[in-house]
């Protein structure tokens, strides 16, 4: 979670919200990413960019056992996350999500 807030701080337009199990990033009031205990990251897509984004490492993400979240979000495991180059490279998938 600290990795996120330090990669996301420049931002004027962040509000951190805890949701999911975890802390939420919020850019012009819209989730982009959310950094769960267990290291592992949920991130806005553009749903076009899905099957290509897997291919990177993102997992399908779910809410609670059994529901899929869609095509417009992905988890990326925390093994993924540990170059902080990855990390940024996530974080800005869910900021361009976000806000377009």
């Amino acid at each position: 979670m600290h990795r996120v807030r330090v990669a996301m701080a420049s931002l004027a337009n962040l509000r951190e919200v805890r949701m999911f199990g975890g802390l939420s990033f919020m850019v012009d009031e819209r989730l982009a990413v959310s950094a769960g205990i267990d290291g592992t990251l949920l991130v806005r897509i553009a749903p076009a960019e899905y099957d290509q984004l897997c291919q990177r490492g993102g997992k399908p993400a779910y809410m609670g056992k059994g529901r899929p979240m869609g095509p417009g979000w992905l988890t990326v495991p925390a093994e993924c996350l540990q170059d902080d180059g990855e990390l940024a490279y996530w974080i800005n998938v869910g900021i361009d999500s976000s806000i377009a």
